[in-house]
C-alpha cells in the first residue's frame, strides 16, 4: 500500500538520503540556491541515484505547505522504516539505552524527543501506534534530521513490548514526582529503557505497572514539572553521564 510522505529542509533530507536513501522516491530542489550546503547535497542524491526534480519556490511551498523549506523536499516512502527492536539491540555493543514514549500526541514534542535522544546515543525510540503522533513532517523538522537516523519503532501493544523488553534483560524504569529513587542516586549503567509519559497525563495505569522502578528528577526551583522533551534530556542526559564516568573509571 502507497504510503508517502514529504520532507524538508537539509538535515530532515540529508539524514534520510544517508540512513534510508531507497525510501527517498524524488527530491525536489530550488532553481535559486548554489552553495557549499546544496552542492553536498545534490553529490549524496547522485551517489544514491535519487530522482531529482528542479523546483521553483512556489512548488517548494505547495509541497511543504509553506513551511521554512530551505529550498529542500522530498517525497519518500513511509512504509520504508527501521526494522524491530530486537534487529536494532543485535547491532550494539554496548547496554542498550532505549527511550519509550507512551502516547506523546505533540508534534514538536516528539521531533524535541528525538532529537535529544539522537544526541544522547540512544539506541532506539518505542512509541505504540495509537494516540501517538507519529513521524510527519513537522517532526522531522524539529528533530533536525533525527527522526531519520535514530530508529522510530511503532508498535501495536506497549504493554507487550514492556514485556519483551524486560525480557530480553533490560530495566524499565518510569518518571514520577512522588518516589524516594531520584534521578541521580538511580544506577543507569546497565542496560536500561526511559519511560516517558504523554503531555500532561503522564503514564497510562499499564504502562506504569510495567516499570521495574519509578524515578523523581528533583526540582530545585519554583515548577512542578517539566515538559517531556526536557524530561527526556535530563534523564537520558544522566544516563550518559553515568555511563562515560564508569568508562573513565575502568581504564
Amino acid at each position: 500500500m502507497s504510503n508517502t510522505r514529504v520532507l524538508h529542509g537539509f538535515h530532515a533530507v540529508t539524514a534520510r538520503l544517508t540512513r534510508l536513501p531507497d525510501s527517498v522516491l524524488e527530491l525536489y530542489v530550488t532553481r535559486e540556491r548554489n552553495d557549499p550546503r546544496m552542492a553536498e547535497l545534490l553529490k549524496l542524491a547522485q551517489q544514491t541515484g535519487t530522482r531529482l526534480i528542479p523546483a521553483d519556490a512556489s512548488r517548494l511551498d505547495g509541497l511543504t505547505g509553506h513551511r521554512r523549506h530551505q529550498g529542500v523536499a522530498a517525497v519518500i516512502d513511509a512504509n520504508k522504516t527501521f526494522v524491530a527492536l530486537e534487529d536494532v539491540l543485535e547491532d550494539i555493543t554496548e547496554p542498550p539505552l532505549i527511550l519509550i514514549l507512551d502516547g506523546i500526541t505533540d508534534p514538536h514534542n516528539l521531533g524535541a524527543c528525538l532529537r535529544v535522544a539522537d544526541a544522547m546515543g540512544v539506541h532506539a525510540v518505542v512509541a505504540p501506534k495509537d494516540k501517538s503522533v507519529g513521524i510527519n513532517a513537522t517532526v522531522s523538522k524539529v528533530a533536525c534530521g533525527a527522526a531519520e537516523i535514530v530508529p522510530y519503532i511503532v508498535v501495536t501493544n506497549l504493554a507487550r513490548t514492556l514485556r519483551e523488553i524486560k525480557d530480553a534483560g533490560i530495566w524499565v524504569a518510569g518518571t514520577d514526582m512522588d518516589t524516594q529513587t531520584d534521578l541521580y542516586h538511580f544506577d543507569q549503567t546497565g542496560p536500561l529503557a526511559w519511560v516517558m509519559g504523554a503531555e500532561g497525563e503522564g503514564m497510562r495505569r499499564l504502562t506504569r505497572e510495567h516499570c521495574d522502578v519509578l524515578v523523581s528528577i528533583p526540582m530545585f526551583g519554583t515548577v512542578e514539572s517539566l515538559n517531556v522533551s526536557v524530561a527526556s534530556g535530563m534523564c537520558l542526559s544522566e544516563s550518559r553521564r553515568q555511563r562515560v564516568v564508569k568508562g573513565e573509571a575502568k581504564r
